[in-house]
């Protein structure tokens, strides 16, 4: 009999009292409070926020805590702890550089030095020490976002203590001041952490809206919510985790990142999503490449126009089901053929759901590794899922595990 795996999100008493708990257990005092920030998924725009274009992500009900307090003495050390990595890190704020430096910080604490350093170098601060403890539910590795929830819930949480006045709170967000803390957090992860990213992940931890997707205008910075309710109409958003490996710091993100830096150089624009003739844009690039990774992107930004107004249309019914399914579905495929960064288990994932009956199926994230989504029946879960195990026990791939989610709230205080 097939059996499969799905990842339950931690209610935010269960985050808050499993992080406390470690940080008692690490420090021996109690924290200040205790701050979360969701993951994220993209329902479509891959691959177009660092181009200028439009991206529609929801957040994860997965999050990662982190309990906080300020240093009594005045020594600007960070201590930090999390129940995902071992021992306690040390690291002196004095002595926090960009990752090319001599400076630099090593290992997972560069993301939360990073959050620190960034917003020292936007004016706030200097900031004192602090006793940190992180733990997570957003699985890692699994192209969900789990860096940028650490740094949002460190911004937020540094946010509140500094009295810096940027974020509001979870239910009354200040959306410009949280701009502010995504440009931290996109700082620390490429500046301090040397992982070169686009900031849709940085945005949607700390810019959604619970209930609801929103458009990210990567070009102006803008958010907007866009209705996304599934389970008005019997559908489940399935995440498949493909557990194959997953890193966007080998060179494959940065090498087509370039390529379209360079392809919007060649046609004369700032941004590929500046582009207004497509088949003029595409005729100016000779390398072939160039050319597909470049098609991606505008086919991509189109999609992402017409997936916005299909869902600004009406409920997830009829004609709109079936336009939001192809949507998703040319998408993946422009992501398997021209920007090249599926793989085989994300390319089984997404035909194993299609073939099962999904309403659209696509990779979502970065790619090289990580998840896939696909609008699923209510019905049809199970019976997806068990498929997509069977297929990856015959390819001998490991094992995927699932989550079942509906669009989060953003990072903030836990009450």
């Amino acid at each position: 009999m097939t059996t499969y795996t799905t990842v339950t999100a931690w209610t935010q008493k269960e985050g808050e009292r499993r992080v406390t708990d470690l940080f008692i257990d690490t420090y021996h005092y109690h924290p200040q409070g205790v701050w979360q920030a969701p993951g994220r998924v993209n329902l479509i725009g891959e691959h177009v926020d660092y181009n200028g274009g439009k991206c529609v992500p929801i957040a994860l009900p997965h999050r990662t805590y982190a309990a906080v307090a300020t240093h009594d003495d005045n020594d600007r050390l960070l201590r930090l702890v999390s129940r995902q990595a071992d021992g306690v890190t040390e690291i002196d704020l004095n002595k926090v550089g960009p990752y090319d430096s001599p400076q630099k910080v090593d290992g997972w604490g560069a993301y939360v030095a990073g959050v620190l350093w960034a917003l020292e170098q936007k004016g706030y601060g200097p900031f004192p020490g602090y006793d940190i403890a992180i733990d997570s539910c957003v699985p890692f590795g699994a192209g969900l976002s789990s860096s940028a929830a650490l740094e949002c819930a460190i911004a937020v949480a540094v946010d509140d203590l500094a009295e810096l006045g940027l974020g509001g709170s979870v239910d009354d967000p200040d959306d410009e001041g949280r701009k502010i803390l995504v440009e931290a957090c996109m700082s620390a992860e490429n500046d301090i952490a040397g992982a070169n990213t686009g900031g849709l992940d940085q945005s949607s931890s700390l810019r959604c809206r619970e209930g609801k997707a929103i458009m990210l205008d990567c070009q102006d910075g803008s958010v907007r919510p866009v209705e996304f309710d599934l389970g008005a109409k019997n559908l489940t958003l399935l995440v498949i985790d493909t557990k194959a490996p997953h890193s966007l710091n080998d060179g494959q993100y940065a090498s087509r990142r370039n390529a379209c830096e360079q392809a919007a150089s060649i046609i004369g624009v700032e941004l590929l999503a500046d582009v207004s003739d497509t088949e003029a844009a595409l005729a100016q690039l000779n390398d072939k490449e160039q050319y597909k990774r470049v098609r991606h992107v505008l086919s991509e930004i189109e999609r992402t126009d017409k997936a916005i107004s299909v869902l600004d249309s009406g409920d997830l019914s009829g004609q709109r089901l079936e336009a939001i399914a192809a949507l998703f579905n040319g998408s993946h495929d422009s992501l398997r053929d021209d920007y090249e960064v599926t793989c085989p288990e994300l390319d089984t994932a997404v035909d194993v759901a299609r073939q099962a009956g999904a309403h659209g199926a696509r990779m979502t994230g970065g790619g090289f590794g990580g998840s896939a989504i696909a609008i699923i029946d209510n019905d049809k879960v199970d019976a997806t899922m068990k498929a997509i195990v069977d297929s990856y026990q015959e390819r001998g791939f490991n094992e995927p595990e699932f989550l079942l989610v509906t669009p989060a709230a953003p990072a903030g205080r836990v009450n």
